[in-house]
């Protein structure tokens, strides 16, 4: 098989409509999810509204390198959520999540074996697969953790 529609599968499985790894996506948690409670802070713990934008930061940061901008994504901006206070900002936020999702998805589909195992950015950084195989994980990463939030908010 080749990589790149292995690749896309695993994107869209954590991030749309998967059930196999997980059990569920982000799109399935996150419908499930009122602004109220995506700003709701459980002790120290990142909000499900902050997971989500770190997220989506990666996912517009890289498509943007992959449209052939710069990668000028920086950790430490990637929880910088300004105030969510209603509804409609929230839906922003997750629509946004999941047309950044399957716009990134799309791209992946679009790359040839050959591109995926280009050196991506700076040869440091590892080859395209790396980083994108890097970017599946750590939305499992944060989709547990908004899996466990949204359970201590129900147990409230």
């Amino acid at each position: 098989m080749e990589a790149t529609p292995a690749l896309v599968g695993r994107l869209r499985e954590v991030l749309l409509n998967g059930t196999w790894i997980a059990n569920t996506n982000y799109q399935d948690q996150l419908r499930q999810v009122d602004w109220q409670q995506a700003t709701q802070q459980v002790g120290h713990l990142n909000t499900i509204a902050h997971l989500t934008f770190h997220i989506n930061y990666y996912l517009a940061g890289i498509l943007d390198f992959f449209r052939g901008g710069e990668l000028s994504i920086r950790d430490k901006y990637s929880f910088d959520l300004p105030p969510i206070t209603s509804a409609a900002e929230w839906q922003a936020l997750r629509a946004e999540l999941l047309a950044n999702a399957e716009a990134f998805a799309q791209h992946v589909d679009s790359l040839s074996e050959e591109q995926l195992a280009a050196p991506f950015v700076k040869a440091e950084y590892g080859d395209y697969r790396r980083n994108i195989e890097g970017m599946i994980e750590h939305c499992y990463y944060h989709l547990g953790q908004i899996v466990i939030i949204r359970k201590l908010l129900s147990s409230n």
